[in-house]
């Protein structure tokens, strides 16, 4: 049964804005992506949102509905009571371009950053072997869609824009995470890097980015933790010390 439902969108753009009032007819199964392309459709010609699949795959619609990161196509209408207001915002922890839409460039720089897979040496592609248990660990990881609300929900840069020099976040930290446990990947220094440029020891492990991930990844658990167990078994085991010294002294 179709009912009218009271909506504030964000209007503006890095200048500024404002909340705007619409009231908009909404029908049974429809998703809060489906009522922004109405408002579109006959009282907001101009509004700017960005949205690809609507299928909750390939992270686009992201925004801030009554507060909290969603994908706008997967966030059903029956969630919120008929007589709801029901706010949409623009992800808070990115700098807004117009209206719903927001500039992500951050996280691609960071990405950037972050070494390739290096190949074993004397293996050739097509000859790598692995083990069904590390191929499921990093699968996991894979999943990832590159909403970037884990990135957007993290308060290390959410609430604290100049971290954001020093800082990967959490989508960053999955992706270096999953090359640190390849087995087939050569390089050594990815736990360094975790530590000395992605800035991992900045996260406190509040596992926000865990609750509002539309793929269920377990980041703070599965990837943020154990990378920072590597860290410390690495840079702070005495054992690997001792031996860090003695090879110092021998150069």
């Amino acid at each position: 049964m179709a009912y009218d439902a009271h909506f504030r969108i964000w209007r503006g753009d890095d200048s500024g804005g404002e909340l705007q009032d619409f009231t908009v007819e909404v029908n049974e199964g429809e998703v809060v992506l489906d009522i922004i392309h109405r408002l579109q459709a006959t009282q907001a010609g101009d509004l700017a949102v960005r949205w690809n699949c609507k299928a909750g795959k390939c992270g686009s619609c992201s925004a801030e509905v009554n507060g909290a990161p969603r994908l706008m196509c997967m966030t059903r209408m029956s969630t919120y009571a008929e007589d709801e207001t029901v706010t949409v915002t623009p992800l808070r922890g990115f700098p807004v371009t117009k209206d719903l839409v927001t500039n992500v460039t951050y996280n691609y720089a960071k990405a950037r950053q972050i070494p390739a897979f290096a190949p074993p040496p004397g293996v050739a592609p097509g000859e790598y072997r692995m083990q069904q248990v590390d191929v499921e660990r990093s699968q996991e990881f894979r999943k990832c869609i590159e909403c970037f609300l884990c990135q957007n929900t993290c308060h290390v840069v959410r609430d604290h824009e100049d971290n954001k020099e020093a800082f990967a976040g959490p989508r960053l930290f999955i992706r270096a995470a999953e090359l640190d446990m390849h087995p087939l990947d050569a390089r050594t220094d990815r736990v360094a890097f975790a530590r000395n440029t992605q800035g991992i020891g900045m996260c406190n492990i509040t596992k926000c980015c865990s609750e509002v991930c539309p793929e269920h990844i377990k980041i703070t658990d599965n990837a943020i933790i154990p990378m920072k167990e590597r860290v410390v078994d690495r840079r702070y085991d005495p054992v690997r010390w001792l031996g860090r010294t003695i090879s110092r002294r021998r150069d």
